[in-house]
């Protein structure tokens, strides 16, 4: 058992609800981090107890950091943690499942009608340009309700994804998953080369794993309808960046919107930055101002179940 709750500091790597940090200032001491760099959060990680997240953590936080005992991911993203270091230390992980999982299903269904509609383009060239030439550029955008859309990881974002296309549009919806009992009943049990094979948007959810690791790679990829768009909300290294920014210069899909990235932050000058075809942002579908409120509670009841040693409610490293 660790010392008393209130004596105890806790770092906020990125900015939560405040609901959630009120909630933890009652019994803990609260640093905020004025940024997501690897650098800051070891300096100040070095001081606290716990620490919150929705950002990657270092792969040495641990050992740059032997004072931290409990970690509350602000999400569901395991992967933002060096998890395998963690459970060797004993140091417990939290997540939030489904926390946000609304907000990210709608930032897909946003992502299929600005892609669809050529939103970026048309904007960027009413502004650059002149009116007829974004009116030119409308006149290529297409309708959504006979589409397909495949969803890869139909889990509770899926779930939510595959209802609103279905219900919403009247969309064929194709799903695939580990799980097929679980699928919803408006997802059609599609194998995965076949669902990319006819899809018009294949959305990727999934989380990563050894399994998914650039589960769409060169081959997979080509696969897809020249035509065709893809969505990533899942974890950026689920899809081979390389092999995907290929396809997208040389225009063997339509285009693509993405979320997360296999090196999680896009510095100046990566090649995706230069493509007029991809629709880029810098992880935050999940995050509006319904779901942070939900998630920077749980987030905090999480944190000061583990500060005070107890287990916390989604143990994600449990021995």
């Amino acid at each position: 058992m660790g010392p008393p709750v209130s004596s105890q500091r806790v770092l906020i790597v990125d900015p939560i609800a405040a609901e959630g940090e009120a909630l933890l200032s009652r019994a803990a001491d609260v640093v905020r981090s004025p940024d997501s760099s690897h650098e800051t959060i070891r300096s100040l990680a070095r001081e606290a107890d716990g620490v919150i997240t929705r950002s990657k953590l270092p792969d040495d936080l641990f050992s740059a950091a032997p004072r931290v005992r409990a970690v509350a991911i602000h999400g569901t993203g395991t992967d933002l943690v060096p998890l395998a270091d963690a459970t060797a230390r004993g140091v417990p992980v939290s997540n939030i499942p489904g926390g946000n999982a609304q907000s990210v299903a709608e930032y897909c269904v946003m992502a299929m009608l600005m892609l669809s509609r050529r939103i970026v383009s048309i904007t960027s060239a009413l502004k650059s340009t002149s009116w007829d030439e974004a009116r030119t550029l409308g006149a290529g955008t297409h309708e959504i309700a006979a589409m397909t859309v495949g969803i890869v990881g139909v889990g509770e974002i899926g779930t939510r994804l595959a209802r609103i296309c279905h219900h919403g549009f009247g969309m064929r919806v194709l799903g695939h998953q580990r799980r097929v009992d679980r699928l919803p009943a408006e997802a059609l049990e599609t194998g995965l080369d076949d669902l990319v094979r006819q899809s018009d948007f294949v959305v990727v959810t999934c989380p990563l794993t050894p399994e998914t690791h650039h589960l769409f790679n060169e081959k997979r990829i080509g696969m897809m309808k020249k035509t065709a768009w893809l969505i990533n909300v899942g974890r950026g290294a689920v899809v081979q960046e390389e092999a995907l920014i290929g396809s997208l210069k040389e225009k063997r899909i339509a285009g693509a919107m993405l979320d997360v990235y296999e090196h999680y932050r896009l510095e100046p000058g990566h090649p995706l930055l230069s493509l007029d075809n991809a629709v880029l942002t810098p992880h935050l579908a999940g995050m509006t101002v319904e779901s942070r409120a939900r998630m920077s509670v749980a987030a905090a009841e999480e944190m000061l179940l583990m500060l005070s040693g107890k287990p916390p409610k989604n143990w994600v490293n449990r021995r």
